[in-house]
């Protein structure tokens, strides 16, 4: 099966840590029913401001749906600078570095 990754990056001002845990559950919740998703990682920056996360898809149209959706998302949080870019991976050597795919 083909996956693709798509990367967010965005500035934010926080909470971090334990306490964007707390306020994002509701958010973590509704992404892990989008379909298509296999798995996301949360990122956080709190040093240099910024957030995101990498998740990966089961194919290139949900990423794309995903990358539309998220990004009006932002958006209406007022985030701008917003960083969204969709690779393709390669599983022949995803698999000998222990991807979760």
């Amino acid at each position: 099966m083909a996956h693709t990754l798509l990367q967010f990056d965005f500035p934010f001002t926080g909470p971090w840590g334990g306490e964007m845990a707390t306020a994002m559950e509701g958010l973590a919740t509704d992404i892990a029913a989008e379909p298509g998703l296999v798995w996301k990682v949360w990122t956080e920056n709190a040093a240099e401001g910024r957030a995101g996360g990498i998740y990966v898809f089961d194919s290139p149209e949900a990423a794309a749906a995903y990358k539309e959706k998220h990004t009006a998302r932002l958006a209406e949080f007022g985030i701008t600078d917003i960083r969204a870019m969709t690779f393709d991976v390669n599983p022949a050597l995803s698999q000998i570095t222990r991807a979760p795919l």
